[in-house]
């Protein structure tokens, strides 16, 4: 027991509070924020009681990834790419709906647990570990034409499993998180531009023959409100009258009735916030974001190989893309695409895979001596 404490202590020594305080804090706000929801009849106590252990788990899990050095665990892609991989072509014979009136199966039950989880969660932390050795290694070749396209195609077997899969906002996702860690890669400029104007010529092609017509009325819809013949809106609808009501300051969490918004224990959380607990208590849910993301960045920055910085640049690219995709769609300037608020959504499977990312992200903390340095 004695070795335990002191392990314990000095993990704690050596590892960044800051950032372990900044998740705490995160978490224990989700908490509370399902309490009120749950106080109003929006979500069960089961739906606390899960964030709870997920959030203690996923802090642990946190602690002990960064325990080891991130260049050993990455090399071990070859265990856990392919299980991972595996999970989700699982998902196309066995997977489950979360919700009926979405067309992805993106989940797997857990036999005798009585619990789904979501493979595609799990992928996201393998890509951006296996991404990263494949940049490492490439390094300035990424200049070579040859290079470039076996990272694409890195990058474009994820997007294209869960896009099969139903999923694509999560698919959206997976595209911004290969983009941002390429960029920081260095890729030529001639690159980018070329990829943009094919972007630009693919998407006449896309919108007629690829997108479903509630894809279209969704976004059409968002500049066209006329256009809402379906209730394509009636989730932003309700959200946008829900954060406009809470004015400074809000209503308050466990008084009052809120104005109910489908999913607002998941994807619609925000909404939630702003009519609970205003202005106020919408920007302290984006400044704790923004702090992650920076603290990530810092990481980076910081960071004695590329092999680290790759990694908490992807981290970084999964909380921001998600922050501000998720909030774009509360406020309805994004269309709903069913993208999560990092941390502040109720979710087993999202909120501990999180957690490793970042525990990944401390291991690079940990394991790289400047660090020690550099006051906090």
């Amino acid at each position: 027991m004695k070795k335990i404490w002191r392990g314990l202590i000095r993990y704690l020594k050596e590892t960044d509070k800051l950032m372990l305080s900044l998740c705490a804090v995160c978490s224990a706000y989700s908490v509370l924020l399902l309490c009120g929801i749950h106080h109003s009849g929006m979500a069960t106590i089961r739906a606390v009681q899960m964030q709870i252990i997920t959030s203690v788990l996923g802090l642990v899990a946190a602690m002990v990834i960064s325990s080891f050095d991130y260049r050993f665990l990455s090399k071990l892609w070859k265990l856990y790419y392919p299980i991972c991989i595996g999970l989700i072509l699982l998902t196309y014979l066995f997977g489950e709906q979360r919700v009926e009136t979405v067309d992805d199966k993106a989940w797997l039950p857990i036999p005798f647990l009585g619990i789904n989880f979501q493979p595609s969660e799990l992928l996201k932390i393998a890509f951006i570990l296996t991404f990263a050795l494949h940049l490492e290694k490439v390094g300035d070749g990424i200049r070579e034409l040859k290079n470039l396209i076996l990272l694409c195609l890195h990058g474009a077997m994820p997007v294209l499993l869960i896009h099969l899969q139903g999923d694509d906002g999560t698919a959206l996702i997976f595209l911004l998180i290969f983009l941002a860690m390429i960029f920081s890669a260095g890729i030529p400029w001639r690159y980018v531009i070329i990829a943009a104007s094919g972007l630009l010529i693919a998407v006449p092609f896309v919108w007629l023959y690829l997108m479903s017509n509630d894809q279209k009325l969704r976004i059409l819809a968002l500049f066209i409100p006329d256009l809402d013949t379906n209730g394509i809106l009636y989730q932003q609808y309700n959200a946008k009258i829900a954060i406009g009501s809470g004015g400074g300051f809000g209503e308050g969490l466990f008084i009052g009735e809120h104005v109910y918004v489908p999913e607002i224990h998941n994807d619609f959380i925000f909404s939630f916030i702003g009519q609970s607990l205003g202005f106020v208590g919408c920007m302290s849910v984006i400044l704790l974001l923004f702090f992650l993301c920076l603290r990530l960045l810092i990481y980076s920055r910081r960071s004695n190989d590329l092999l680290g910085a790759y990694i908490c640049i992807g981290v970084f690219a999964t909380v921001a893309f998600q922050s501000i995709v998720n909030i774009g769609m509360n406020l309805s300037i994004l269309p709903v695409i069913g993208v999560t608020l990092p941390l502040f959504r109720f979710g087993g499977t999202s909120v501990s895979t999180l957690y490793m990312g970042f525990g990944f992200a401390m291991s690079v903390y940990m394991h790289n001596k400047e660090h020690l340095f550099i006051d906090n």
